[in-house]
C-alpha cells in the first residue's frame, strides 16, 4: 500500500553496515558543479536514486562557508551523540534546523527551505518555494503540500478539533490562504501578524505543510476505502483520523516512513537503544564547492540513563554532546581530556533567562495556599531570603550571575535593575514582608503558619534531572528555615511533573527561566503573558487562553490582565518604538511581581566535541529558542577531518 522509492527500502541495510543553516543568502549565482555523494553512489549506480544534480532543487541554498569563517569539508563518517529518553530522537529535527525561514548565527531571519519571503505590512506573506525541491522520498515539495495541510488537516475537524493553530489566528480570524502556483503560497490577514515568521523559525517548528502524497493514503478524502479500512484494522486504532495522526508526526520523528526535509532521515523503526539517521539524498543545501550537505553521513543516537551522559562523554562515547551535561560535569570532562579522551570541552553561553527558577503556582488547587502564593509580598520575601552568592560559589565557582529572572545582557531590553529586583539577600527584610502579609503565627518548632493554622511548608517539585537543581534547593532549604518557611523537595518524572502542574496539583516547581533570554524588538512577548500553560506559574490561565475559554481559568489579577493588554498592543504596534514600550513594561511587571523566583543566570554550558570534528564554534550559544541548540550553528556543516 505504501508508495516508497526503492532506495528507502534499503535504509535498514545501510544502517546495519554502519559501525556503530540557514546560511545567509549569497548573491544570485549559477549553482556549482555538483559532486556525487559516496554514501548513495551504489543506489545511483543501480538506478534506485537519480544523480545528485537531479536530486537538489534547481535553485538550491548555496552555503558560502568561507564567508562564515568556516572551512570546506568532506562528506562521510558517523557522529555519535547521547539522549536520555526514546522520545528525544525528535532532537534530530531540532539540531537539523531545516525551517521555512530560520535564524542565522546573528539571529537574523533568513530564508532556508523557502527561496524567498515577501512581507507586506506583516499582513500578507508570500512564500516562494524552491523549484525542483523534493521530499526525502523523492516526491515533489510544492504548494500542494501546504494546501493539503491547510484544507485537509488544519481545517478538518476530525484531524484538528481545535482548528488552525493559535499563531495563525489574528483577532480570532484565520488567514486567507491561496496557492497561485506550485511554488507560491500566500497567507493574508486583515490585521498584522508580526510573529508569523519568528514562529516558523522556532526550535519546535509549527509545520504548516505536510508530505501530501504520502499522507493522502490515510485520509478518507483521498484513500481507497477498502485499503484505508484495512490499514486502520492493522494499526488497531479507532478510525482513519487516529491512524493519520499517528503517522503524521513530523516533530516526533519516530515514523521512519514519513518523508522529511531535514538533513538526516530516521532509518530506525520501533524502540531501540540506538537510532540511526542517514543523510537525506534530496537535501536542499549545497556548498560553493558543489558538495551536498550534510557533510556527515550518519548520526547515531544512543539512549542512556541521565546520570551516564557525562561518564560516557568522558569515556569518548559521544562526538558531540551538550544535552544532558551540566556545569558540574566540567571537572570530569576536563579530566577525560587530560587522559587522552580524544575530545575537548567548549564552554558556551546559555540563552535561558535563568539557570534555575522557582515557580510558585498561582493556580494551585488549594485555596488557602493559593491566596498565600498570590500575595506578592510572600513571593518577594521568598526571593530576598535566598543567598544567591552562596549558591553561585558552591555550584558554579562564581562563574554565573546571581539575580532575579530577567533577560540577558545580549538583549536590548536588559536592565540591571530588573536583575537586581528583590534579589539581594536580606533575611530581616524577608521576615518583615512575611509579617506584613499576616503570616505571623508559629509552630512549636519555629515555622510560620498559614492563616488557617497549617505549617508554612512549601513543596517544590522537580524533574529530578539536574543535580545542580537539587543542590541549589538544599541551600534554599537552609535559607528559608531562617524566615520560618519549610521547603520540601519532591523529585518526579518530567512528564508527571508537568501534568501535575497543568492540573493545579503542584504548589511550586522548579525549571529553567524563560527559554528565550535574548529577545529583540521583533520577538513576540507572548511568553511573558498568560498565554500558555507551560509557564509553570499560571498553567490554568494559559489553558484558558489556549482553549478559548473552554478550559482553565481567566486571569484574575490586575497585573496579569495588563500583561495580556500589552501583548495585544505589541501585536498591533506599527512602529518599533511601540513594540519596545510594550516589551519594557511587561518586563518591569515581571520584575515587580516575581512570578518566577530566578536564582542565577549565564552559567557556562559544557559542549563535548570530538577532536576530529570541525566547524563547531569555539564560542557558541546554547539556547533552546531561538537557537535550537546546535541548530542555529548548522550541524549539517560540521564534518570529520
Amino acid at each position: 500500500m505504501f508508495e516508497r522509492p526503492r532506495f528507502l527500502a534499503s535504509l535498514a541495510c545501510l544502517a546495519a553496515l554502519v559501525s556503530l543553516v540557514v546560511s545567509a543568502p549569497v548573491p544570485a549565482r549559477a549553482a556549482p558543479e555538483l559532486h556525487e555523494t559516496a554514501f548513495w553512489q551504489a543506489e545511483v549506480d543501480s538506478g534506485d536514486l537519480p544523480p545528485v544534480a537531479e536530486r537538489v532543487p534547481s535553485e538550491p541554498l548555496i552555503v558560502d562557508l568561507a564567508a562564515k569563517g568556516r572551512t570546506n569539508g568532506k562528506q562521510g563518517g558517523t557522529l555519535r551523540t547521547l539522549i536520555t529518553r526514546s522520545k528525544d530522537i525528535r532532537q534530530m529535527v531540532v539540531y537539523g534546523y531545516a525551517r521555512l525561514v530560520g535564524y542565522d548565527a546573528d539571529y537574523n531571519l533568513v530564508p532556508d527551505i523557502l527561496r524567498a519571503v515577501d512581507n507586506r505590512d506583516n499582513k500578507v506573506f508570500t512564500l516562494h518555494l524552491r523549484a525542483g525541491h523534493r521530499w526525502s522520498d523523492g516526491s515533489p515539495f510544492t504548494s500542494e503540500d501546504f494546501r493539503y495541510w491547510w484544507e485537509d488537516v488544519a481545517n478538518n475537524p476530525k484531524l484538528s478539533p481545535s482548528g488552525p493553530p493559535d499563531f495563525l489566528m489574528v483577532e480570532g480570524k484565520p488567514p486567507a490562504v491561496t496557492f497561485p502556483d506550485a511554488q507560491t503560497v500566500v497567507l493574508a490577514w486583515d490585521f498584522p501578524n508580526p510573529n508569523f515568521l519568528q514562529t516558523l523559525a522556532q526550535a519546535r517548528p509549527p509545520f504548516i505543510y505536510r508530505p501530501a502524497r504520502f499522507l493522502k493514503q490515510f485520509h478518507e478524502k483521498y484513500a481507497d476505502p477498502a485499503e484505508l479500512a484495512a490499514a486502520v484494522d492493522d494499526a488497531r486504532v479507532t478510525g482513519w483520523a487516529a491512524l493519520h495522526n499517528n503517522l503524521d508526526n513530523m516533530y516526533k520523528y519516530d515514523n521512519h516512513e514519513l518523508p522529511t526535509l531535514q538533513p538526516w532521515i530516521n532509518s530506525t523503526s520501533g524502540k531501540k537503544i540506538r537510532h540511526l539517521f542517514v543523510r537525506n539524498p534530496y537535501f536542499h543545501r549545497i556548498t560553493t564547492e558543489g558538495v551536498q550537505l550534510p557533510y556527515i553521513d550518519v548520526v547515531e543516537m544512543e539512549i542512556v540513563a541521565p546520570g551516564l551522559v557525562a561518564a560516557k562523554s568522558n569515556a569518548g562515547e559521544s562526538d558531540l554532546q551538550g544535552r544532558g551535561l551540566d556545569f558540574r560535569d566540567i571537572a570530569i570532562l576536563r579530566k577525560g581530556e587530560a587522559e587522552g579522551g580524544n575530545y575537548h570541552t567548549l564552554l558556551w553561553s546559555t540563552g535561558v533567562a535563568s539557570q534555575i527558577a522557582i515557580y510558585p503556582n498561582l493556580n494551585y488547587q488549594d485555596d488557602g495556599w493559593r491566596a498565600v502564593l498570590r500575595d506578592v509580598r510572600v513571593r518577594r520575601a521568598l526571593s530576598v531570603a535566598i543567598d544567591r552568592a552562596s549558591i553561585n560559589r558552591a555550584l558554579y565557582f562564581d562563574l554565573a550571575k546571581p539575580g532575579a529572572m530577567a533577560v540577558l545582557p545580549q538583549s536590548p531590553f536588559f536592565d540591571q535593575a530588573q536583575r537586581d529586583a528583590w534579589a539581594a539577600y536580606n533575611v530581616e527584610e524577608a521576615n518583615r514582608m512575611l509579617d506584613a502579609a499576616g503570616l505571623t503565627g508559629r509552630t512549636g518548632d519555629g515555622y510560620r503558619t498559614l492563616p488557617d493554622g497549617r505549617k508554612m511548608e512549601i513543596v517544590i517539585e522537580t524533574a529530578g534531572e539536574r543535580q545542580e537543581v537539587e543542590n541549589a534547593l538544599q541551600i534554599v532549604t537552609d535559607n528559608w528555615r531562617d524566615i520560618g518557611v519549610r521547603l520540601v523537595m519532591r523529585p518526579l518524572d518530567r512528564d508527571i511533573l508537568r501534568n501535575r502542574v497543568y492540573a493545579g496539583q503542584t504548589m511550586a516547581s522548579v525549571w529553567y527561566g524563560w527559554d528565550n533570554g535574548l529577545p529583540q524588538t521583533y520577538t513576540s512577548p507572548a511568553y511573558l503573558a498568560p498565554t500558555d500553560q507551560v509557564f509553570l506559574a499560571w498553567p490554568k490561565w494559559g489553558q484558558y487562553y489556549q482553549t478559548g475559554g473552554d478550559a482553565g481559568e481567566p486571569p484574575d489579577l490586575p497585573e496579569a490582565q495588563r500583561l495580556m493588554e500589552l501583548l495585544h498592543e505589541w501585536e498591533r504596534a506599527e512602529t518599533d518604538e511601540q513594540r519596545d514600550a510594550a516589551w519594557r513594561e511587561m518586563l518591569q511587571i515581571h520584575a515587580d511581581q516575581i512570578y518566577a523566583i530566578g536564582i542565577l543566570a549565564e552559567a557556562p554550558q559544557p559542549i563535548v566535541v570530538n577532536n576530529r570534528l570541525r566547524n563547531v564554534p569555539e564560542r557558541g550559544m546554547w539556547a533552546w529558542d531561538p537557537g535550537a541548540h546546535f541548530g542555529i550553528h548548522r550541524m549539517d556543516e560540521f564534518y570529520f577531518d
